[in-house]
């Protein structure tokens, strides 16, 4: 076992990345249950949340059937971020996260996200002060630095600790890299291998496939991952990367059947928590996925990402629950 704080999870726990209009309540509950360890929220943004802004508030939702589940904020404000952790706390999470990587122009125009790497003092200073105001356990997501040229991954990570962070995960990028090129598990390695680390320490970054978690924590030695992107129209990946933890062998994939119904399901879901225009708008980014490598599939597709009312929508799914064993699929 594994302990963020007094919580338990598994040893090598997979971990559902906060992502910006993906990782919402339907969602991290389809990959709840379907293996995730740990669920994060979308990153919230603590001048939002202090102004009592709806887009942010909606944001703290989360259901029993989630736990753990964290709450993650970012800003860089210390005040605010103070006041934010007294709003998060009255929705009673698992655990508190602070952003400090994501690497979007606007969020770190600000100075807030991946934009705090240039102020490491202030990084550690939020750190230490949002550890004293909250008994929940607060753990960090970042990367490796600003650039290339500034990765001090090893002693960051070591001061945040050291200021009562009790987890952190590693995106395996400098916040230069934005999402290109290659993720870089070393430095993370560097940091886990570090004697005076004692916290749990997640590594994030091209976690695309069973073999690549399954490096992360043989060759790496890393405490678990934190997935992201393969995650998106995929929430089978979690059981699928468990099981080739435990086995060495590859699952099936889900069938048609199965990929249609945890879509509706996931539509529904949407449409009960944000309506029926948001609902059906913010579950287009995972169809693709969810349909992937199927023949000929391309029209259904596209009607999936046009169709603009939920009645057509379910029509169209109970359309390929009729002829679902006509579909093949290629990959």
């Amino acid at each position: 076992m594994i302990k963020i704080g007094d919580i338990e999870i598994p040893s090598f726990p997979l971990l559902l990345a906060p992502m910006e209009d993906v990782s919402d309540p339907p969602f991290r509950a389809l990959c709840k249950e379907q293996g995730a360890d740990v669920v994060y929220t979308e990153f919230i943004s603590s001048e939002g949340l202090i102004r009592n802004a709806q887009k942010s508030v909606i944001k703290l939702d989360i259901f029993e059937k989630e736990r753990p589940v964290g709450i993650q904020i970012f800003g860089a404000n210390l005040d605010s971020m103070l006041q934010s952790i007294d709003i998060v706390e009255s929705v009673k999470p698992d655990i508190i996260d602070i952003n400090f990587g994501c690497p979007v122009k606007k969020v770190v125009s600000k100075g807030a996200g991946a934009g705090i790497l240039k102020d490491i003092d202030l990084m550690v200073k939020l750190t230490r002060e949002m550890c004293k105001r909250t008994k929940l356990p607060v753990t960090i997501k970042t990367r490796l630095g600003w650039d290339e040229n500034s990765i001090k991954i090893v002693e960051v990570a070591e001061r945040l600790q050291d200021v009562g962070a009790k987890a952190i995960s590693i995106h395996g990028r400098t916040r230069a890299q934005m999402y290109k090129g290659e993720a870089n598990w070393k430095p993370i390695a560097e940091v886990k291998n570090n004697p005076r680390m004692f916290i749990p320490v997640f590594g994030n970054g091209d976690v695309n496939s069973p073999e690549k978690a399954k490096l992360m924590r043989d060759e790496f030695g890393l405490d678990g991952a934190m997935i992201g992107r393969a995650s998106i129209g995929n929430p089978w990946f979690f059981n699928q990367v468990k099981a080739f933890l435990k086995t060495g062998e590859k699952t099936e994939p889900p069938s048609i059947l199965e990929r249609i119904n945890v879509a509706k399901r996931h539509l529904e879901m949407s449409i009960k928590w944000k309506g029926d225009r948001l609902g059906v708008l913010e579950t287009r980014r995972h169809y693709s996925n969810y349909f992937k490598g199927i023949k000929d599939f391309k029209p259904y597709r596209t009607k999936l990402v046009t169709l603009e009312s939920t009645k057509e929508l379910m029509n169209l799914f109970s359309e390929l629950e009729e002829i679902n064993e006509t579909l093949l699929v290629t990959a």
